[in-house]
C-alpha cells in the first residue's frame, strides 16, 4: 500500500471528490434525482455559490449529469452518471468507518 501507484491513485481520487461538500452532494444524489433547491435544503450550511461550483466540477469530471428543462420557471435536475454510481462502494466504506469512529470516540 505504500507504493507510488497507490499514493498517486489516492491523490487522483481526492482531486475529483475532495473537499468538504462533494461527498455530501454524492450522498444526496445516491437517493436519486435532485433539483438544485433540494440539494441546497439538504445542505443548509453550503453557500449557493459553493454548491454551484461543486456541481459544475462534478459534472466536468463525469460524476453527475445536469439536465436542463426549457420551461418557465427554468428547471434543472442533477443525477449520478453510471460512472458516478461507482462511488457508492467508496461512500459505503466511508460511512462504515465514520460510524465506527463515532462509536470509538463516544
Amino acid at each position: 500500500m505504500g507504493d507510488q501507484l497507490f499514493k498517486n491513485s489516492v491523490e487522483m481520487t481526492l482531486k475529483v471528490i475532495g473537499g468538504k461538500w462533494k461527498l455530501v452532494i454524492l450522498c444526496h444524489l445516491m437517493d436519486g434525482v435532485k433539483r438544485f433547491g433540494e440539494l441546497k435544503r439538504g445542505m443548509p450550511d453550503i453557500t449557493q455559490k459553493m454548491l454551484t461550483q461543486q456541481l459544475r466540477e462534478l459534472e466536468d469530471d463525469g460524476i453527475i449529469h445536469r439536465e436542463v428543462f426549457v420551461q418557465v420557471p427554468p428547471k434543472v435536475e442533477y443525477s449520478l452518471t453510471q460512472y458516478g454510481r461507482t462511488m457508492e462502494e467508496v461512500l459505503n466504506v466511508m460511512a462504515d468507518w465514520g460510524q465506527n469512529h463515532q462509536e470509538r470516540i463516544n
